[in-house]
């Protein structure tokens, strides 16, 4: 790239003079990263509300203008940049409570549910991903046909819906996250349809039934740019039948509607001490080192306390018994990372009720961090102005150190998920 300020090319996005002489130092390009990241979260989490029919023109305005700032040769100013930075985190709040309400009105109010998981007799496809239309359409076409429909990682929240759980072939959950797909896709014998985001390039033993939507493509698979899904449903018949093996019974569905219906309750249970703590632990998982301590901190939460989860870092620590509280489960799954907004309104009901800000409730949020739509989360987060936020395993690479510093003395942000096994997590942030 060449820098007509200072008249040399530039490697990347920095200026290879010394910074300040340009002003396109790395603290600059670290701004317009974090800006651009933020931006393809938003857009994700758009493009879903989109497809139900939510949008917001105010919101695409702001796509354009901060997309334009990351132009070369634009923006320079530090301040400028950032608070363009914390616009993104508020523009995203925007896009998740659209999200959110096309979901509602499309499928219906969420509610608790028991959602079996394994696999029962007979053909089945496999649907990974997060967007529910798709899962809505391909229940709607495998209606009648003998083929059962299951979810897997982030399509675990759609059973919450009753909308989408009302057809009875929806049968149940397969697998875990997306890191372990290659495992998962190559034991379940159907086709397998890949809505988003968190595909992997296909091992050989599946890659011929394995199915993507739209923007969604990886090599060796099928790509479909329409939900006509009569391929993936002749698939099913042609393979080898799915074997009856349910192996157990999760509950999900504890959504914002189903905690603020019980607020009451959960406010007189901390004035009276009987909750002691809420804890949000969850975002986006991932393979490295680093990540069991997501699990160490869960499990180590006192018996008194809530666990709230989202987003596909629920499967670092649900396979585990929290027990209950005040006749609910610990541990309240409240859906996919579509679903933040909703974790968000919780908090700041709370804070309502109490008749204090977010950052005094007794409230730890632990975030497991990887892709795009976490970089928008922790934006919101930040432009809500609420501190003391955990995240790891590891600090961005994109994030500059004086970048980091800046938030770390700003929102006291931490960096968790390094520290020795025999090491209390809660201490580090409690």
């Amino acid at each position: 790239m060449y820098c007509n300020q200072c008249e040399q090319t530039a490697h990347n996005t920095a200026c290879v003079q010394s910074p300040g002489v340009c002003g396109k130092d790395e603290d600059v390009q670290s701004l317009q990263e974090l800006l651009l990241y933020g931006l393809k979260g938003m857009c994700s989490y758009a493009h879903h509300a989109r497809r139900l029919g939510k949008t917001d023109e105010a919101v695409n305005a702001f796509v354009e203008e901060a997309l334009f700032a990351t132009v070369t040769n634009v923006n320079f100013d530090m301040e400028s940049l950032f608070e363009m930075v914390l616009e993104c985190g508020r523009q995203n709040l925007r896009v998740m409570e659209l999200l959110e309400e096309g979901h509602v009105e499309r499928f219906g109010t969420p509610s608790p549910t028991n959602v079996k998981e394994g696999t029962v007799a007979g053909p089945g496809i496999l649907v990974t991903g997060h967007d529910m239309v798709d899962l809505a359409d391909l229940l709607e076409q495998t209606a009648g046909t003998g083929v059962n429909v299951y979810t897997h990682g982030e399509m675990l929240p759609a059973h919450m819906y009753p909308e989408l759980r009302k057809h009875e072939h929806l049968a149940g959950h397969f697998g875990g996250a997306w890191q372990l797909q290659k495992s998962e896709f190559s034991q379940f014998t159907g086709p397998v349809l890949a809505t988003t985001n968190c595909v992997l390039h296909p091992q050989p033993a599946y890659a011929d039934r394995l199915f993507t939507t739209r923007a969604t493509a990886v090599p060796g698979a099928t790509r479909l740019t329409t939900n006509d899904f009569s391929a993936v449903i002749a698939k099913a018949k042609e393979c080898e039948p799915l074997p009856e093996k349910i192996l157990k019974e999760s509950q999900v569905g504890f959504h914002k509607t189903a905690i603020l219906g019980a607020a009451d309750a959960i406010v007189q249970g901390v004035k009276d001490g009987k909750i002691s703590h809420f804890y949000l632990i969850g975002g986006c998982d991932g393979a490295e080192p680093g990540r069991n301590y997501f699990s160490a901190f869960a499990q180590q939460t006192p018996a008194d306390s809530f666990i709230l989860t989202l987003g596909c870092g629920k499967y670092r620590i649900r396979d585990y018994d929290y027990g209950t509280l005040l006749g609910f489960p610990r541990l309240l799954d409240m859906g996919q990372c579509n679903d933040a907004y909703g974790a968000i309104q919780v908090a700041v009901a709370l804070a309502k009720a109490f008749d204090c800000g977010v950052n005094d409730l007794p409230l730890t949020l632990v975030i497991s961090w990887f892709e795009q739509k976490a970089v928008a989360v922790l934006l919101s987060l930040l432009a809500l102005d609420v501190k003391g936020i955990g995240i790891g395993p590891n600090a961005p690479a994109f994030v500059s150190p004086n970048v980091f510093k800046i938030l770390q003395d700003k929102y006291d942000l931490k960096i968790v998920g390094n520290e020795k096994p025999s090491k209390d997590p809660l201490n580090v942030l409690c």
